[in-house]
């Protein structure tokens, strides 16, 4: 057992263990972040643009019956589809994959900026005779055996 839990210990304290909880935590706050952004900032715009539709309050009921709000539906226990929380849902996750991409992006960006500057070394040349790639220490092409 007491191996069981030193095993654990050096798991939990790896730093990519770690990391990896950091990463949740911020992407949680993240999440709580473009949710309000898409809630009050984008859509309230939208709807006004759409003759002052509450994104949040778009539903339909399954059961023939007409409701005036979607709290009356609620009370009603009628079955519904909420396709407004739909709508918000799917514009928040646009956003986080758009952000995603971007900061993914970014940090290819600065990753590959310093391989540009120190580019790979040579070792290989083309074989006059047949274009194959070769060593640069080689005197016989080992694709169609013409000296170099």
């Amino acid at each position: 057992m007491k191996k069981f839990f030193n095993e654990f210990k050096e798991f939990a304290t790896k730093g990519s263990v770690i990391d990896l909880a950091v990463g949740i935590m911020i992407g949680t706050a993240f999440n709580g972040v473009v949710n309000s952004l898409v809630k009050d900032i984008i859509t309230p715009p939208i709807g006004v643009l759409l003759n002052k539709v509450n994104f949040s309050n778009l539903f339909l009921s399954l059961n023939g019956t007409s409701y005036p709000t979607l709290a009356a539906a609620q009370a009603a226990g009628a079955p519904i589809l909420q396709y407004g929380d739909f709508l918000n849902a799917f514009i928040s996750f646009l956003i986080i994959a758009l952000v995603i991409f971007l900061v993914v992006k970014h940090i290819n960006y600065w990753r590959n900026r310093g391989a540009a500057k120190n580019p790979p070394p040579v070792t290989t040349k083309s074989c006059p005779h047949c274009f194959m790639a070769i060593p640069l220490q080689a005197t016989r092409c080992p694709n169609c055996t013409s000296s170099l």
